[in-house]
């Protein structure tokens, strides 16, 4: 291993033990739950011996397709925590989260989540996730009707079809998807962070695979009966311009006439890193609407902290 690669994970490695810290200065503990005798999810949550001495309301964070949850929620989790139970989940085949099964659809994402919550006895809860977590957000809201209260939907191009993603791969200069999402060295992080992929590499490849070439790619979208709230960065590169602004109007119109809609100027694909908040004032708006709970202003030195620190760390990727 070089002296630059060397250098490259103990940086990686100060920031996750920050990032940690955070999450655990916020009540959070890290745990790991047998959901069935096939599946474990790992998930940050509300620590066992003193979750009962507040009540709040449950929200679940499901993170994108790039590092675990820890990398993805810092400023979030810090805003968000003095008002609601969180659970922060790594998806499967992030972080320690992993399966038996052949399974690798969103939807089998979005039941295992459910199966989590049902062992933690979690009722009811509102549920936000970001490009690829959207759609297993997507997903939950769809099967848990009765116990999804709202919906927070990020990136997400739930309406991809085919050609979006031939354009990806045209505008990436790359032949395939993993190219992007997964890249194999350092010397790769121009297409995307590196660091999260080096464990399970080959069952994300087989999640990309099916996210690009299953029945994700021929979701029909259903109408929500949940509140749903949509954010976009206005400079998303992501998903091609096909999903553009047109493409957008389409995605809200699909969700429903009564789902809102918050476009970002200025802000990529990760509008949740990049001004954190901007976003959290949009999300902590839209949860707090027509909420019995006493919504207080939140401190945000940490936020701005973790958010600065995540937005130096994403240049030094991009060098």
């Amino acid at each position: 291993m070089s002296t630059s690669t060397t250098s490259w994970f103990s940086l990686t490695s100060f920031f996750e033990s920050y990032l940690c810290r955070t999450f655990s200065s916020s009540g959070l503990l890290l745990q790991t739950i047998e959901i069935d005798s096939q599946t474990t999810i790992s998930f940050w949550g509300p620590n066992p011996t003193n979750f009962h001495s507040i009540q709040k309301p449950n929200l679940v964070l499901l993170h994108g397709f790039g590092p675990r949850s820890v990398w993805q929620w810092g400023p979030q989790v810090q805003t968000l925590a003095p008002h609601f139970n969180l659970y922060v989940p790594d998806l499967i085949f992030f972080g320690n989260s992993t399966t038996k099964l052949k399974e690798r659809s969103t939807v089998f994402q979005a039941v295992s989540i459910g199966k989590l919550l049902e062992k933690l006895e979690v009722k009811n809860f509102s549920v936000m996730g970001t490009s690829y977590g959207g759609f297993v957000a997507y997903h939950m809201a769809r099967l848990f009707k009765d116990r999804v209260e709202k919906v927070i939907i990020a990136c997400s191009a739930l309406n991809k079809k085919a050609s979006d993603h031939q354009v990806l791969l045209e505008k990436a200069n790359v032949e395939k998807a993993e190219d992007v999402m997964l890249p194999k060295n350092p010397n790769q992080l121009e297409k995307f962070d590196e660091f999260a992929f080096i464990q399970n590499l080959k069952k994300k490849k087989e999640l990309m695979m099916e996210f690009d070439f299953g029945d994700d790619l021929h979701l029909q979208i259903s109408l929500l009966q949940q509140e749903v709230l949509i954010v976009w960065g206005e400079c998303d590169k992501i998903f091609p311009e096909g999903l553009g602004a047109q493409g957008i109007s389409i995605l809200h119109k699909l969700l429903g006439d009564e789902a809102r809609l918050e476009v970002i100027k200025n802000i990529s694909h990760m509008p949740h890193g990049e001004d954190s908040k901007k976003f959290n004032d949009i999300v902590m708006k839209f949860l707090s609407a027509g909420s019995q709970t006493d919504f207080i202003k939140p401190k945000t030195i940490g936020s701005r902290l973790s958010s600065s620190m995540y937005l130096i760390f994403s240049a030094l990727h991009l060098k």
